[in-house]
């Protein structure tokens, strides 16, 4: 599966199949919270809430490759993500792109 966030693949001709997303909500372990609650003070990376984003991201990812896949597609162009902050300490990721299908070459 190609993913890519431009709304093309060069050399590649294809037909669109529709709009493709993925999403999950992640939240951090209360005794990770505090961790982090005491970086805030001093200022830093929140080396917690990186690596939950991160892996919200690929959770979100597959889960649009596999929307993607179950369509039939063979690349989701025109990726973009986003995210929100659903309580204190839980994040939201949400991807979405194009599904598309290779004309025979």
């Amino acid at each position: 599966m190609i993913l890519v966030n431009t709304d093309y693949i060069p050399g590649r001709e294809f037909e669109m199949l529709g709009l493709v997303k993925g999403s999950t909500i992640q939240t951090r372990h209360v005794g990770k919270d505090i961790g982090q609650a005491f970086k805030h003070l001093v200022g830093g990376e929140l080396k917690a809430y990186s690596e939950m984003m991160d892996q919200a991201r690929a959770i979100a990812t597959k889960r649009m490759a596999d929307e993607a896949r179950a369509m039939g597609a063979d690349a989701v162009i025109n990726i973009r993500y986003a995210s929100s902050a659903v309580m204190k300490g839980a994040a939201e990721v949400i991807v979405y792109g194009t599904a598309v299908k290779f004309a025979a070459r």
